[in-house]
């Protein structure tokens, strides 16, 4: 079968596609014939050498769709030619809270979904809800989740509330802002690209602000303050987050793409109750309730491009370079 494996990062291009036999199942384990498969910033880090504990010779990919093609043995019966969606988690751990030290992510240091086929534990299939194609459940996964969790077990999002998703141009951002639209929230977004959004108003957002101009946050307080904010990039704008906030108000992030904050306000912290809490990817319970939530309001990821999955190097180049809007997903 063909797959897409990270190769030595001396070669100008790492990312290379080989032959690998179609992987067979053993106890507990599924064949899954992927039909489609998304990127995420993950691989393109793996691409770079930028992730730890890189094992050469891996297949990328933690985003997949596809139609269970073999059962191992103990497997229900009732999952062979079910379309499906897999879960990304491995090892997550008991504590629902926090996931173990042993947890990590399907993709790498274990083959992944850019493959034709790919080995998977029955334990992490979750069926494809019926409204979305292929390439759009294979969308949903790995950013899917970790919007889900920021927006509702940390951000505790309801109907109503002020939200503000920061870098909206993000796959997970995208996410969180679906979420919390299609909770009834009311939902503001930033980016430095007046054209996402454009686009996100187009989707339902109440407005949106360009963080490359200097009085955007004077119009962000025409809102009347957030009550949550779902950000990645961290830093020094963490001290703009805390002045926009409502008292008791959140700030959730899951990344710290910009780094640390220089300083922190904490006066303005605990004298108007603001929680700072960190997030990440969710837990298998967590997985079963995004899709869940997907499947009650015909949720539709934002798809930038599908393509070919001959394509994929032109996808990574895509990501790399930060122009698309949504996910970039592979056709198999």
């Amino acid at each position: 079968m063909k797959s897409l494996t990270i190769s030595d990062h001396q070669i100008s291009e790492p990312l290379q596609f080989i032959d690998k036999p179609v992987p067979q199942a053993k106890s507990g384990q599924v064949v899954v014939q992927v039909k489609a498969a998304a990127l995420n910033h993950r691989d393109q880090w793996i691409r770079e050498g930028k992730y730890p504990n890189i094992q050469m010779g891996t297949t990328l990919g933690s985003d997949g769709a596809g139609v269970v093609s073999a059962l191992g043995e103990g497997v229900d019966s009732i999952w062979l030619g079910k379309e499906v969606i897999i879960n990304p988690n491995r090892d997550w751990g008991t504590n629902s809270n926090v996931q173990s030290a042993q947890y990590n992510i399907l993709g790498m240091p274990t083959d992944g979904t850019l493959a034709e086929y790919v080995l998977v534990n029955a334990d992490r299939l979750v069926e494809k809800p019926v409204h979305l194609n292929f390439e759009e459940a294979a969308a949903l996964p790995l950013g899917g989740l970790t919007a889900f969790r920021a927006v509702f077990h940390h951000g505790q999002c309801v109907k109503d509330q002020h939200v503000l998703i920061s870098g909206v141009g993000g796959g997970v951002a995208q996410f969180a802002f679906l979420f919390a639209k299609y909770t009834g929230a009311q939902v503001w977004v930033t980016s430095g690209s007046q054209e996402k959004i454009t686009e996100c108003i187009r989707l339902g957002a109440q407005g949106g602000f360009n963080y490359k101009e200097e009085d955007w946050t004077n119009e962000a307080k025409k809102a009347g303050g957030f009550d949550l904010v779902i950000d990645s990039a961290g830093g020094d704008q963490i001290n703009t987050f805390i002045k926009l906030m409502r008292p008791a108000g959140r700030i959730v992030f899951y990344g710290a793409t910009t780094g640390i904050p220089s300083q922190l306000d904490l006066h303005r912290m605990f004298w108007n109750q603001i929680t700072l809490q960190g997030s990440t990817m969710g837990n298998d319970t967590e997985f079963v309730k995004m899709v869940d939530f997907v499947r009650m309001h015909e949720v539709r990821p934002i798809i930038d491009s599908v393509r070919s999955f001959d394509e994929a190097i032109s996808a990574f180049d895509e990501m790399k370079s930060g122009s698309q809007f949504g996910k970039l997903v592979l056709s198999l």
